[in-house]
């Protein structure tokens, strides 16, 4: 009886060691980003080995998860029951990251509606340089990109890439695999072409020292901002791509039906979330703000 198919439509998940082994190797990469950045336990900064043997726990966690994920799928155990807490996962998941990016957008809209007031603070008084350096914004010594180059470039990559998986995800819902195929390819390379556009655009702002030079001196924090909102959404833009391409190479192999494909559906809803942050970010970061 121990061993008999189960009589209801819920999966209960044999053991994995892959929540823990996954905990303990964020852990370990996110102190070895500590160490590499500031040194720390006797290591000298610049101490990059433990950052990388964290990371590299971390890809096999989720790439044996994920793996273990979609076996389970193509045993049967992703009955409709199953695929509707599926489907809340990822809602709830999507929600969380929505609230990631609110924090950034908060920081940001902070210090650019309000920064001339945190000039006038007492405590301020004996930051002068600092103060003058905030009463405008973007702060002065500030040289902020041009909205309407590399960033509209990727603006228009990102946009026409949402138009490409959605034609896939409805040329898969219609058995047209060929169009499914041809849309994920695209949208993948895409991806890429952001991510090499956005390499680009960092590489011309530190080389060019346009965010942390003499005359900025004291406004670094718009430099901050602008690295962690857009360097985690270019991050999260990463992340889609992968989650696209390995959507790509199960279709090429089989595994995705009109019927099956929650997996797809899944990364198309990611990166349309990636798609709206970056209209918002282009929107107010660059364009209004910038």
């Amino acid at each position: 009886m121990a061993n008999a198919a189960p009589q209801h439509d819920y999966h209960l998940v044999d053991p994995s060691p892959y929540p823990l082994v996954s905990s303990i190797a964020v852990t370990v990469m996110m102190v070895g980003a500590v160490v590499w950045m500031t040194g720390l336990f006797g290591l000298p900064e610049g101490t990059s080995w433990l950052f990388f043997a964290g990371l590299a726990g971390v890809l096999y966690a989720a790439f044996g998860w994920w793996w273990d994920v979609i076996k389970e799928g193509q045993a049967g155990y992703h009955t409709p029951v199953v695929s509707i807490g599926l489907r809340y996962g990822m809602v709830l998941f999507i929600a969380s990251e929505v609230m990631f990016f609110a924090a950034f957008f908060w920081m940001f809209f902070e210090m650019a509606i309000f920064n001339e007031a945190r000039t006038h603070i007492p405590e301020m008084a004996s930051w002068a340089d600092t103060a003058a350096a905030w009463s405008t914004w973007p702060p002065r010594g500030v040289e902020v990109l041009d909205a309407w180059h590399l960033p509209l470039l990727n603006t228009v990559i990102l946009l026409l890439s949402g138009t490409t998986v959605t034609w896939a995800h409805h040329a898969l819902q219609v058995g047209d695999r060929a169009g499914a195929r041809m849309g994920l390819i695209i949208t993948v390379l895409l991806g890429v072409m952001f991510t090499a556009v956005q390499v680009y655009e960092y590489y011309h702002i530190l080389h060019e020292d346009l965010f942390f030079n003499e005359a900025a001196a004291n406004s670094g924090l718009y430099g901050s901002i602008f690295f962690m909102a857009t360097g985690f959404h270019g991050f999260h833009v990463l992340l889609g791509t992968i989650f696209l391409a390995v959507c790509l190479l199960r279709l090429l192999a089989g595994q995705l039906s009109p019927e099956k494909h929650f997996g797809f559906e899944a990364a198309a809803w990611y990166w349309h979330f990636v798609d709206v942050v970056w209209l918002f970010l282009f929107a107010f970061v660059y364009v209004t703000f910038g």
